[in-house]
């Protein structure tokens, strides 16, 4: 399965939730997409909403099914409640560390910022979008970058205390991961057990 490009809307209809962020075709078709979408009322399955969530999950990150699986099986294998690590873990990729930061309006443009080497880790730019950031790193936007539009229109006016796993320095364009987020602190409406649950049964 190649990366997800095609229109966002239609995801977001599928889940019936703005996953990629604000989306004004939801607010009036909040119903699945295709011919019949509206007049539906077929009874999902139990496997059915376990697959429907792993999805959404794997949509709203921007994580490819080998990906998603290998932190899976990470999570899993460490100590403590795997739903819970594995949403940590998807936090701690650099695209969503960018994005949770303001640097880019969506995790996408985070990606592609992260791609085109505008972003470093310590003073050294990295440029793998999975890369895990650990408690402690700095990310930061590279200095040749700092006047980038899309980078300073994302960042007017952007609230930096509603993730307190990160701390923002506005002078420095970097932010620090103070620690891997709590999971009432993570905003993502994912029922991560059913993740587990469906990972269970293969």
């Amino acid at each position: 399965m190649a990366r997800y490009i095609g229109p966002k809307s239609r995801i977001a209809r599928k889940f019936g939730e703005a996953i990629f962020g604000a989306d004004k075709v939801l607010a009036k078709r909040n119903f699945p997409p295709g011919q019949h979408g509206n007049n539906r009322r077929r009874k999902t399955s139990e496997y059915g909403i376990m697959l429907a969530e792993k999805q959404k999950a794997k949509y709203t990150y921007g994580v490819l099914e080998k990906q998603f699986r290998n932190l899976f099986d990470k999570a899993a294998s460490a100590s403590g409640i795997t739903g819970e690590i594995l949403l940590q873990s998807l936090e701690c990729r650099l695209d969503n560390v960018v994005y949770r930061l303001g640097i880019a309006p969506t995790r996408a443009a985070a990606r592609q910022l992260v791609n085109h080497k505008h972003i470093t880790v310590d003073g050294r730019v990295v440029n793998i979008a999975s890369y895990s950031v650990k408690p402690g790193q700095i990310v930061a936007v590279r200095e040749k970058s700092k006047s980038l539009e899309v980078i300073a229109d994302s960042l007017a006016g952007f609230n930096h205390s509603k993730y307190p796993w990160i701390e923002w320095d506005e002078t420095s364009k970097s932010g620090k991961l103070l620690h891997k987020p709590e999971r009432a602190d993570i905003p993502e409406n994912i029922k991560e057990q059913l993740i587990v649950e469906l990972y269970s049964k293969n």
